[in-house]
């Protein structure tokens, strides 16, 4: 038996899909969340279900202390991690409420920490390798599982994550599709570089909810625009994490 972590996204994050359920808090030496981990259990597994923003959603994303919820994750033995985000879609193709497995992500946020190491022991440095960031035998059991439950979803995707918590001006989100990304959030980064850091397989399951603002055909993004996406698809997230679960070894 495995022992899984979520970390849930805007809307994405519902306790109730664990069994068994009891809060637990983590001290960390990057401090403690703001909602405890919702600990239970998914077929044979146990799984820690963090919410990135708090269950009340007081977090905003500039503000989410991404190390404090890596090294809670780990200190509770995860041996995998599975977030869930909202994005905008950069892509025609890419519609509202389709599902996205990443592949890659460029960080163009500012002002967080990216790193547990803050200093090096002497002759001892750490740098991670980031070419493939997302592992892929977790991102083959999403697909896999999203095929078998016919959800409409993309294989792979390059998501941007910016700092927020303001949107994107028109002429950023144009500069993001030339630089080839299909997505755009406010949390990946650095979420999966921390990840990675600490050695833990992680992979991430986008739900596209709007088309940000490149597309003059339609208004800009909202967050009511969002709510109202969620409300309607995010029961696919849930069913895609318990099946995927089930799956792991």
């Amino acid at each position: 038996m495995s022992i899984i972590g979520i970390i849930g996204g805007s809307g994405l994050d519902n306790p109730d899909i664990l069994r068994d359920p009891r809060d637990e808090r983590v001290a960390t030496p990057y401090g403690e969340l703001p909602s405890p981990v919702r600990v239970g259990n998914i077929g044979q597994h146990t799984v820690c279900l963090v919410a990135r923003h708090g269950r009340e959603h007081t977090v905003p994303p500039s503000q989410v202390n991404h190390r404090a919820t890596i090294a809670s994750l780990r200190s509770l033995g995860c041996t995998a991690i599975l977030a869930t985000t909202a994005v905008g879609s950069l892509r025609e193709e890419i519609r509202r409420g389709d599902l996205v497995v990443l592949d890659q992500f460029i960080d163009f946020t500012r002002h967080r920490a990216i790193t547990f190491h803050e200093s090096f022991a002497p002759h001892e440095p750490v740098h991670t390798p980031m070419a493939d960031p997302f592992d892929a035998s977790l991102r083959g059991l999403l697909n896999d599982c999203c095929v078998e439950l016919g959800i409409a979803h993309h294989k792979t995707g390059t998501v941007v994550t910016i700092e927020g918590p303001r949107f994107s001006t028109r002429a950023e989100s144009n500069m993001f599709r030339l630089w080839g990304a299909d997505v755009i959030n406010m949390s990946v980064a650095p979420e999966c570089i921390l990840a990675n850091e600490a050695r833990i397989p992680y992979a991430a399951i986008a739900m596209s909810t709007d088309y940000d603002c490149w597309k003059t055909d339609e208004a800009p993004v909202t967050w009511e625009d969002i709510l109202n996406i969620f409300r309607q698809n995010a029961q696919k997230v849930t069913d895609l994490l318990i099946r995927t679960i089930g799956k792991m070894a």
